[in-house]
């Protein structure tokens, strides 16, 4: 599945994630691994696509409070606007200072973009483009 973030990150950050209960990429089953790639590709398109970033993050997230928990894996679109409110931080340092400073993007912007890129994702699957190497 492909959602937008929840929560204190960019408007255009996607987190990809499996419709079961896994917790790590290791658990994958082979469909789901499978899947997995041209799943993360497309997303990045999407991403890029759209924002126009310097930079593309992919990540995985799965903590829980003291254990694994969901997986997740982030698709964040870093634009040098996004690293200029943030004084120039890149990588970990940005998220985590995004994730403590709380600022959430405007919903309505959220919904926006979220309307974009189900018509980008629908273009990408139409037209065969994420089954091409």
């Amino acid at each position: 599945m492909v959602n937008h973030v929840v929560g204190p990150m960019n408007i255009g950050t996607l987190i990809v994630g499996p419709r079961e209960h896994v917790a790590a990429i290791a658990e994958l089953d082979d469909t789901a691994a499978a899947e997995l790639g041209p799943l993360l590709r497309d997303t990045a398109r999407v991403v890029e696509t759209l924002c126009q970033p310097e930079q593309t993050y992919v990540c995985m997230w799965s903590h829980g409070r003291d254990a694994r928990k969901h997986l997740h894996v982030a698709v964040q679109p870093v634009t040098a606007e996004v690293r200029a409110r943030y004084g120039g931080l890149r990588s970990e340092q940005l998220q985590a200072r995004m994730l403590a400073d709380g600022d959430e993007p405007d919903i309505t912007e959220v919904e926006q973009f979220c309307e974009r890129a189900r018509e980008l994702f629908g273009a990408i699957t139409d037209s065969g483009v994420g089954d091409r190497s």
